[in-house]
């Protein structure tokens, strides 16, 4: 008999204040890593997925960001210009069905 399956593992990468693009209120949102690995025998062996989003503390809608901005927000918040970016554009990471 073989067991093997998935597990799923969340790191927190950061915390930053944005202007949420859904309620509009300037609020903290937490940048994630979602990682999914394959396990056998409940050891987790290699990663199957990875994606990242973030998450408005104030109304709790999520959305996903590329992995490069994920990892830029990492930065110091001096002189990153990630930020600013994402900043101007986050109203092309807002769900159209929300």
């Amino acid at each position: 008999m073989i067991v093997f399956g998935t597990s799923g593992y969340l790191y927190r990468l950061a915390i930053l204040m944005l202007t949420c693009p859904h309620c509009g209120n300037p609020a903290a949102h937490t940048v994630t890593k979602y990682v999914t690995k394959f396990t056998l025998f409940f050891v987790p062996l290699f990663p199957i997925s990875t994606r990242w989003a973030i998450q408005c503390t104030f109304c709790g809608t999520q959305q996903e960001v590329p992995r490069e901005w994920a990892e830029q927000s990492q930065a110091p918040a001096a002189g990153t210009p990630g930020r600013e970016a994402y900043g101007q554009a986050q109203q092309a990471y807002q769900h159209s069905g929300a």
